[in-house]
């Protein structure tokens, strides 16, 4: 199998200022101008990750010119020895939130067994619906770029935490806070990367494995977060095979993705509900009309104040359902909608106007299953944390 992949990873050089290099995650924070406003104060004249990424709130702000100029800064980052190389391992991240410190192995996959076509089989697969009008604007993105840097977590299903139980600790690579209540991460390099990736395929064939899912059902990692951001690595790969010779197709590297791996059962990975803000004039219209049922509980929002209503026990079905009542009101009466991470980040936004739908959460036990049974969930369904808790770029790799 060669589905895990040792990496050759990049790593600020020694001396570099890692607080402000680290920046939180793309997709966060997209209607919070003033976060960003605040990364790009910290990071002004330092090299940071900030000036190789492209947060989502700006993606409609002369995309041309900021692409132009992340890609100049990655290669400018290159041949100015602000990277070192980190070969021959994975990299053991531990990451310190409010939650408590969730663990997660730095690795790289083969984007020949991710698809995130519904009703796959392949080994690594998405956990939502991939929006397909999402993926060219990324795909602009990342052609041209030599290196990427991930937020992806991939998700594997380990109840008796035999893979990390298997790593050996080798030197700390870094030890640092976060900037902005992003918390504590402390990288430490894995020795024993074959024993590690064994482990991982373990999985698979595990007595547990076969009792809970079948024996011929074979997922191995599910995208936790990033699921776009995966997809677009995709798009890209396929789209320059056709250029390659067979030598080069199989150790290209942007055949291969960086990812960070954490177990399901970390029990400081909290499985969060990503809510829906209704941007729009009549909030009490679309409270109004909004029916829901089941013996689960959600809760409108408006004006900061929740109410309770009854929410349908199958979470993806009755998400299903609300994403298509606010996809019709919207056409309807004008607006847009949001996707929000943290409740008490709704309840301000709805301050303004416009509406909040506060959604139950997922089990973790619960979703391989599924993943496995019913394909995709519905977009945006769950996040793994609060937005502060999110990965921030750190690692990077040549593609």
């Amino acid at each position: 199998m060669n589905t895990v992949r040792i990496p050759e990873i990049l790593l600020p050089a020694d001396g570099a200022d890692m607080q402000k290099w680290a920046v939180n995650a793309c997709d966060q924070y997209t209607s919070d101008g003033d976060y960003w406003k605040e990364v790009a104060k910290i990071t002004d004249g330092s090299p940071s990750a900030f000036n190789l990424i492209f947060p989502e709130i700006y993606l409609n702000d002369k995309p041309e010119q900021r692409i132009a100029r992340i890609n100049k800064t990655m290669r400018e980052y290159l041949s100015g020895k602000v990277f070192k190389s980190v070969s021959g391992g994975f990299i053991l991240v531990e990451r310190a939130t409010q939650s408590g410190t969730r663990t997660g192995i730095v690795l790289a996959i083969d984007l020949e067994d991710y698809s995130f076509a519904a009703g796959t089989k392949a080994l690594i697969r998405s956990t939502e619906a991939t929006i397909l009008e999402r993926i060219p604007p990324r795909v602009e993105i990342r052609k041209n770029a030599p290196v990427e840097l991930p937020h992806v977590m991939l998700l594997y299903d380990d109840e008796t935490n035999s893979v990390l139980n298997s790593v050996k600790r080798g030197k700390v690579l870094y030890d640092f806070n976060l900037m902005l209540g992003g918390g504590r991460v402390k990288g430490t390099y894995i020795d024993n990367a074959e024993e590690v990736t064994a482990a991982f395929y373990a999985l698979l064939s595990s007595e547990r494995a076969i009792k809970k899912y079948g024996r011929d059902e074979k997922l191995l990692f599910a995208v936790g977060d990033g699921n776009h951001s995966l997809a677009t690595a995709k798009t890209c790969w396929e789209n320059l095979k056709a250029t390659l010779s067979k030598e080069e197709l199989a150790n290209h590297p942007a055949r291969y993705a960086l990812v960070e791996a954490v177990n399901i059962y970390d029990p400081a990975l909290n499985f969060e509900p990503i809510h829906r803000l209704i941007k729009c004039g009549n909030p009490q219209k679309f409270a109004a009309g909004l029916k829901t049922s089941g013996r689960s509980k959600a809760y409108i929002v408006i004006d900061g104040k929740k109410k309770e209503i009854p929410f349908n026990e199958d979470i993806p079905c009755g998400i299903r359902g609300l994403d298509g009542y606010i996809s019709e009101f919207l056409k309807e009466n004008g607006g847009e909608a949001d996707y929000i991470h943290g409740e008490s980040e709704l309840a301000e936004f709805t301050k303004n106007g416009g509406a909040g739908v506060i959604l139950p959460p997922i089990k973790k036990d619960d979703f391989f299953r599924l993943i496995i049974n019913g394909g995709n969930l519905p977009k945006k369904t769950f996040s793994m944390g609060e937005g502060n808790e999110k990965r921030y770029y750190i690692e990077a790799k040549k593609i």
